[in-house]
């Protein structure tokens, strides 16, 4: 029995070391087909090669037309063909995540071309402005390089519109609208930047003089495009409503989340619930000191209304928003260190700027962080502009963005949310996981950073505090009841406004935003609270399974390792590992 037993062991050794064998030939192989991969994609999107950091063909404005889309879906189907030679049970658990990310994208980018066609009815789709932007602004070579680089970009830009042109076929009225925003936008790139960086060059008065003339007729090609869609004749308009099959099957690409449409819609109303219960407790704590004797209004919900509508008063001046926010930033970052929740890199550079008018009619603050391949690039905090706002229009966004919001919205944006975040996922060991990043798993981070914050102490534990986090973590439940409504259950403007102001407690010009923004997006709004809502449910289990050895930092720590993964993917490893 002994030498049996001695047998047995020496066999589970010897396949214990012939299957790691064979999985580090295999990771190999796989880590090979992932550098050629990247290679092969950034020749089809050089434009989201040079919007991570990848330079080499910064030169290249890709026409959208037919001819290009069967090129994008011949890439798509060779590249499949040769993912599915690895077989992933011989894969690591981290090249298993990216072999995933790989198939998932390809199988999107062909539904994108042949089901959802986004491109004959979203016009908004075709914008040139980012791409010059992102080169003009960033420092990652010498300014005459980039200059020639978008020289060279420029000619094709009358060719890009006219093919955007052709594509468009019957639109629904609200992308026509925030296509003719956003290009209207994009013209002070080659108006004003353009020009400004021209002025800085020794060049030589005919060469300038070229450079002028070729920045010259893409603005014409810009402007005949805004023409065009102001003219477009629309009489029966496609609707922005995605409709129940479309959304189910772009929310399985996009947000790759365990749980279906409907798992998430329920989880969402019961999450609505539990935060209307604790913001009336509090409400009722805090109603003394802000109304005395006065009696509380009849309903739970409007008694809450009334309590944050007060507090809301406590704002920044309309001035003062941006530099706010800047003053802000230091303190998050302190407070993090102090209470050691995670590891903060002090290299890496963060500045808040006023929101690009490209990007503008969509989010009023956003992160744009420097991608995989600029290690030492700059991210940047958008932050909307609220010039040319009517007084009432500002104070109702000031009063959404209040004293407590603002902090609130920092650690979302920033510390330790998306920046921090994004920071840990350019590190990761695969460049996959950045480029193929998952948004669920990026916004939940964000989500969840502002509860663990406050479990942790930020703000005193002040009730107003809680209270506006409540209203704020509101939002994300409401981003996702709101979008899976309008979509798939035909929810009409007044059906959304008094969720969004009734039940979840927003300003009226936040409200009408978020209208706008779901007419114009589809299923990202509900990457907030299904991320947050695995990652939640992640870190239970987490804590259950360590016990006593369980600490908030290595939890951060080894969740972020993993890069911008799919949370399904991510809690397979850290459950199986620790």
């Amino acid at each position: 029995m002994k030498e049996f037993m001695l047998l047995l062991t020496a066999c589970i050794g010897y396949f214990n070391m012939t299957f790691a064998a064979a999985t580090a030939k295999a990771d190999v192989n796989f880590d090979m087909y992932k550098k050629a991969f990247t290679e092969r994609l950034w020749k089809i999107y050089p434009e989201w090669a040079s919007s991570i950091g990848y330079h080499k063909y910064d030169a290249i404005l890709v026409i959208p037309n037919k001819a290009n889309r069967e090129k994008e879906l011949l890439f798509t189907k060779e590249e499949l063909k040769r993912l599915n030679h690895f077989s992933l049970d011989s894969l690591s658990d981290l090249n298993k995540i990216d072999f995933h990310l790989i198939d998932n994208f390809l199988k999107s980018s062909i539904w994108q071309i042949n089901t959802l066609k986004g491109y004959e009815w979203n016009p908004s789709m075709y914008n040139v402005g980012e791409s010059f932007a992102y080169i003009l602004n960033e420092n990652y070579a010498p300014l005459s390089k980039r200059i020639n680089s978008i020289y060279s970009k420029l000619k094709n830009v009358p060719a890009y519109y006219e093919a955007a042109k052709v594509n468009i076929k019957n639109p629904s009225n609200e992308h026509l609208q925030l296509a003719i925003q956003q290009n209207e936008g994009a013209l002070s790139v080659f108006e004003n930047d353009f020009i400004d960086s021209l002025k800085e060059l020794s060049l030589t008065p005919e060469l300038k003089k070229e450079y002028f003339k070729r920045n010259d007729t893409a603005i014409a090609a810009i402007k005949s495009y805004i023409k065009f869609l102001q003219d477009f004749k629309n009489e029966h308009p496609r609707s922005f409503r995605l409709g129940s099959e479309l959304y189910a099957e772009k929310f399985n690409y996009e947000i790759q989340s365990q749980y279906s449409v409907q798992e998430i819609y329920e989880a969402a109303e019961k999450r609505k619930d539990y935060l209307h219960t604790e913001m009336f407790k509090l409400t009722t704590q805090l109603w003394p000191k802000y109304f005395g004797n006065t009696p509380m209004p009849p309903t739970q919900l409007s008694a809450i209304k009334r309590m944050i509508d007060t507090i809301s008063v406590q704002h920044v001046e309309r001035a003062n928003f941006q530099t706010e926010i800047e003053k802000q930033l230091p303190a998050l970052i302190k407070f993090v260190r102090e209470k050691n929740l995670l590891y903060l890199d002090p290299n890496k550079p963060l500045k808040v700027r006023k929101e690009p008018g490209y990007m503008a009619g969509v989010a009023g603050a956003s992160m744009s962080s420097p991608g995989p391949y600029e290690k030492n690039g700059i991210a940047y905090y958008n932050v909307g502009s609220l010039a040319g706002w009517s007084d009432e229009k500002a104070e109702s966004y000031l009063r959404e963005y209040n004293k407590y919001v603002l902090q609130i919205l920092n650690i979302h944006e920033a510390i330790p949310g998306h920046y921090v975040q994004l920071v840990y996922s350019n590190k990761a060991p695969s460049i996959i996981k950045s480029i193929l990043s998952n948004g669920a798993m990026i916004e939940g981070w964000a989500v969840y950073s502002e509860l663990m914050m406050l479990e942790n102490g930020y703000g005193n534990n002040e009730p107003e505090m809680w209270l506006l986090y409540y209203k704020w973590n509101l939002r994300s439940v409401c981003n996702t009841i709101l979008d899976i409504s309008v979509h798939t259950k035909n929810e009409s403007k007044d059906e959304a406004l008094d969720l969004l102001m009734n039940q979840a407690f927003q300003q009226k010009t936040e409200a009408e935003g978020k209208w706008h923004r779901v007419q114009v997006t589809s299923v990202q709004l509900t990457s907030y609270f299904t991320g947050f809502y695995e990652i939640t449910k992640l870190r239970e289990a987490y804590k259950k399974k360590m016990g006593n050895a369980y600490k908030l930092k290595n939890f951060n720590e080894q969740f972020l390792s993993y890069g911008s993964s799919p949370v399904k993917y991510i809690r397979q490893i850290l459950l199986s590992k620790n």
